[in-house]
């Protein structure tokens, strides 16, 4: 039987990382069965829908490299693949359940549902429906509809029925329907409700699996109960365990809880993003391990997710978007660092290239590329800071006065001429070699982080060196 998955979000803002790890597990899951990756749009929330968050979450799936295998854009056999386009079928299954006793049509108005709710509240009651609507008559409920009288189909819960399933991930997992609502199959404006449109969908698309965060196993009776009413068979659930924060809380935005385009925009790359999503929850041999998607494909199982809540940490995201970095081609780097450059970016062609090499193995992520590259503006010049941090003044004055006027007597400024000099003069001074060096990198590259010193200088050229010397000297 062929393995087939959904990844069903609603296009009600642009999901977090979370939402995206879900995505990525179960496209890695069907991948590594050779099955299919469906993806569906879920939008009959409509009071929630926002503008261009469908595309959106599309670009997220293409920026990973998760290519869906059937989806509104891409067609397949059991489409439509946006809910909203799909909603005769969802009030046929309706009132199918109705005809058969297992659903019935509740007409009461918001006004006595708040009542209840406030009145079960004040009791310590879980709120729930009273079922005043299940025991109309049959000539009451006729008469409510031809009257043109609103309403929504309810689901009849039995009493005090065990439902349990044994999840994928989580183990035997058992809930008693006592306190399950007869919950809303479709509401009065004919949309279904999550419930209703998310079990007719799996079916009728043959999904087999459902794997989601474990933030739904509270839903998961209601869908067996669902699937019971219909007589159809249920798919298998798996339920990840969820993302915290350091502090073990749920998973926010100052935690990190941003969507994978903001992660690029800040100069992640999107390998280091599903290496990084792929640990949280899933263990490998080693949790550190630098893993291609291939890899990732490859090695994924289930029997590999732990129950336990993983944690968002932060510095292993920018240890894998390091390491990642490090692995890239030259060639690709310097392409990919060219979304994150200004247009007045000074160093082109080799120059570019050459400092694109001197950087990659001091980068976090490419937007470190512009601070330790700073040096390379002209302009620059004007912030250069106190050097009595490193030096005392007399100290700056001799040996950056000496290293200053030996470079000045530089004819070909290459990189083994250069290094020469400066050692050269700091042998000679006898001050802290350390010390010194952190002097000339605020001095000539601006910043105390940089790359490596004599080769920065080398690009940098001497009329731009002598100048920041100059002025350095000035200041101090």
């Amino acid at each position: 039987m062929t393995v087939r998955v959904r990844f069903a979000p609603s296009p009600t803002g642009i999901p977090h990382i979370g939402n995206s790890r879900t995505a990525l597990f179960n496209w890695l899951f069907a991948k590594h069965y050779q099955g299919k990756f469906i993806v569906r749009i879920e939008d009959t929330d409509r009071k929630r829908l926002v503008p261009g968050s469908q595309e959106k979450i599309m670009e997220i799936l293409d920026v990973l490299g998760l290519k869906e295998d059937e989806s509104y854009r891409r067609g397949g056999p059991y489409g439509p693949y946006i809910q909203s386009q799909r909603l005769r079928l969802y009030q046929k299954y309706a009132h199918q359940l109705i005809r058969e006793g297992k659903a019935y049509y509740c007409f009461c108005s918001p006004e006595r549902l708040a009542k209840i709710r406030k009145e079960q509240q004040k009791k310590g009651l879980i709120p729930k429906y009273d079922r005043h609507c299940l025991h109309l008559s049959k000539e009451e409920v006729e008469k409510k509809l031809r009257s043109g009288q609103k309403y929504v189909i309810r689901l009849k819960v039995p009493d005090d029925k065990d439902i349990s399933w044994s999840d994928l991930i989580q183990g035997k997992i058992t809930i008693n329907t006592v306190n399950i609502d007869d919950q809303i199959l479709l509401k009065s404006d004919g949309y279904p409700t999550y419930h209703l449109a998310v079990v007719i969908d799996d079916h009728l698309m043959k999904v087999n699996y459902i794997l989601r965060g474990s933030e739904w196993i509270s839903s998961t009776p209601k869908h067996l109960l669902l699937y019971q009413a219909f007589g159809w068979q249920p798919p298998k659930f798996g339920h990840f365990p969820l993302i915290l924060g350091p502090d073990k809380s749920k998973l926010s935005k100052r935690h990190g809880a941003k969507s994978v385009l903001d992660y690029i925009e800040e100069g992640y790359l999107p390998e280091a993003l599903v290496n990084f999503m792929a640990f949280l929850g899933w263990n490998y041999e080693d949790n550190s391990a630098i893993l291609t998607l291939e890899k990732l494909v490859k090695f994924f199982d289930l029997s590999h997710i732990g129950k336990s809540n993983p944690i968002f940490d932060r510095q292993k995201l920018d240890y894998f978007n390091r390491e990642h970095i490090r692995r890239l081609p030259l060639t690709e780097l310097a392409k990919r660092l060219k979304r994150y450059l200004p247009a007045d970016y000074p160093l082109k062609g080799d120059k570019f290239s050459r400092l694109v090499e001197l950087c990659q193995p001091r980068m976090t992520n490419l937007k470190n590329f512009l601070s330790l590259t700073e040096f390379v503006y002209p302009q620059k010049i004007v912030e250069i800071k106190d050097l009595t941090k490193y030096l005392k003044a007399a100290e700056v004055r001799e040996v950056v006065k000496s290293i200053r006027q030996r470079l000045a007597k530089v004819d070909k400024w290459t990189l083994p001429s250069i290094k020469g000099t400066i050692e050269k003069e700091m042998k000679r001074s006898g001050l802290s070699r350390g010390k010194v060096f952190m002097a000339l990198r605020v001095a000539i590259l601006i910043r105390p982080v940089t790359p490596p010193l004599f080769e920065s200088i080398a690009l940098l050229g001497k009329e731009l060196t002598l100048q920041r010397l100059d002025v350095a000297l000035n200041r101090n």
